[in-house]
């Protein structure tokens, strides 16, 4: 049970460094106005976000879903902390895939937003990851 932990952890890390890391390049992105800088912006982000961002993704999801299992589903009916953590797991599976589009509008060269929108845009998986520790570690209610 320990090793699902570790790993889970391991690639919620993972996972958490390209949520923080896409957005960044969206900035830099966004602002960039040479082609050579533009495309080497959208080399960098697929690669991020299909060598490291959905791997990291998938395998902490994996993880997580083998302790629920392990602990057993029964155990945490009743714990609404678990609950409000994971609701936080799919808000932060909708921002991941979000930015999965938002990769694909810069990759055929339409993006709409300023570098101010991937600014605020890059917080988001902070609060999350602020709140889901929060609630796996002090478990609240």
């Amino acid at each position: 049970m320990l090793w699902l932990k570790a790993f889970h952890l391991i690639f919620l890390v993972t996972w958490f460094a390209g949520l923080f890391y896409l957005p960044r390049l969206f900035v830099y992105h966004s602002m960039a106005e040479d082609t050579i800088s533009i495309e080497r912006f959208k080399i960098m982000e697929r690669k991020l976000y299909y060598g490291i961002m959905a791997p990291g993704a998938c395998l902490s999801i994996l993880f997580g879903l083998s302790l629920l299992y392990t602990y057993g589903f029964a155990l945490y009916k009743t714990q609404m902390w678990l609950h409000l953590k994971l609701a936080f797991v799919a808000l932060l599976i909708i921002y991941h895939l979000y930015c999965g589009h938002l990769r694909i509008q810069f990759a055929k060269n339409k993006n709409k937003h300023s570098h101010v929108f991937y600014r605020w845009l890059n917080e988001v998986p902070v609060i999350i990851l602020i709140a889901c520790i929060i609630l796996a570690v002090v478990k609240p209610f």
